[in-house]
């Protein structure tokens, strides 16, 4: 039976000081690759895994968007004047839940659903049958539930295609500009901090894990990956996602099968922890890229439910969100944030 161990690790602190350097605050979503490495990730994982038919339909899915990616039509961005007043306003420029959306993605998920008609499995039909006769007016309210947090009315069947869909949308939009900015780039960067570090700079939305990167100045250095746009922001290790306390926080992952090393050994060598934090009650899965080089933050946590339903038991919340699997009712946002 599966278990977890907790490991005692290095303080924020003491990371910072031996990494030296200045470490790239943002990484943006390769637009070129990043759904097809999420495919082929999930078809790894897939081989003898429990829920092997969700992940291999997951990873259709997400080799279908990549297709869909490349073929994304124009659409409206934030010009240089939004792009500043976001700045200083210290918001992300491309908010999930404002962002005045076009219908382009509608044709986006149609697109998807077509696609996916031939490979889905019998029992998936007809929710992709409920897509493909769903009106625009049906999909924006969906739309607003799922970048709202909001569950009430939301269709918990067709909710992962419709995100799939805005998941193209955000990464297009984000991947646009930050091409626009590189031709003027007297104009600034297009991308930066925000007043929220638990929220992505380019979207605002939750992260859905943290990665830790591997080889050259990134080596060691952690980042959170966006659930909606891909795009990855840095964040001290040790250091929790949710109340950003370093006091508190430790790690919990499942037995590696085969090993004959102790608990805490185990725990410390795995590709896949649950940081947890003490203070808030809080949880975000990481994954190490050290450890398991082809790991993929949206990928390797929906291959890890188990790892959440074990520690949902001791009472934690999960701090991010992963808009191909839903479930339970999402925390609300804080007081004041978008």
């Amino acid at each position: 039976m599966a278990v977890t161990a907790t490991v005692r690790v290095m303080s924020a602190e003491e990371i910072a000081a031996k990494a030296g350097g200045e470490t790239p605050f943002l990484q943006m979503p390769q637009r070129a690759t990043l759904f097809a490495e999420r495919a082929m990730r999930l078809r790894q994982l897939a081989r003898g895994h429990a829920m092997e038919d969700f992940l291999v339909f997951m990873a259709d899915l997400a080799q279908a968007q990549q297709t869909r990616l490349a073929q994304f039509p124009e659409v409206p961005l934030p010009d240089a004047q939004a792009l500043d007043r976001a700045a200083e306003r210290g918001v992300p420029p491309l908010p999930a839940s404002e962002w005045p959306r076009d219908a382009a993605w509608h044709g986006v998920l149609r697109a998807l659903v077509a696609e996916l008609r031939e490979k889905a499995p019998a029992a998936t039909q007809p929710t992709l049958a409920r897509l493909e006769s769903a009106d625009g007016e049906w999909l924006e309210r969906q739309a607003d539930c799922l970048l709202t947090c909001v569950m009430e009315g939301l269709d918990l069947a067709t909710a992962p295609l419709v995100a799939a869909a805005l998941q193209v949308y955000w990464v297009h939009m984000v991947a646009a500009v930050v091409q626009r900015q590189s031709r003027h780039p007297q104009g600034g960067q297009a991308f930066g901090r925000i007043d929220d570090a638990t929220a992505c700079p380019c979207c605002g939305s939750r992260p859905v894990a943290s990665i830790t990167r591997s080889g050259g100045e990134l080596m060691g250095q952690r980042y959170l990956h966006c659930s909606l746009c891909s795009a990855q922001w840095h964040m001290l290790r040790i250091q929790c996602t949710h109340c950003l306390s370093n006091k508190h926080v430790a790690y919990q992952s499942l037995d590696l099968a085969g090993a004959d090393d102790d608990s805490a050994s185990r725990a410390a060598g795995a590709a896949v922890q649950a940081e947890t934090c003490e203070d808030c009650g809080h949880y975000l899965k990481i994954v190490h890229s050290d450890r398991e080089p082809f790991v993929e933050p949206v990928a390797d946590d929906l291959a890890t439910l188990t790892l959440d339903l074990l520690v949902s038991d001791t009472g934690l919340k999960r701090h991010g969100v992963n808009l191909m699997l839903l479930f339970g009712e999402p925390e609300p946002p804080p007081p004041g944030a978008p």
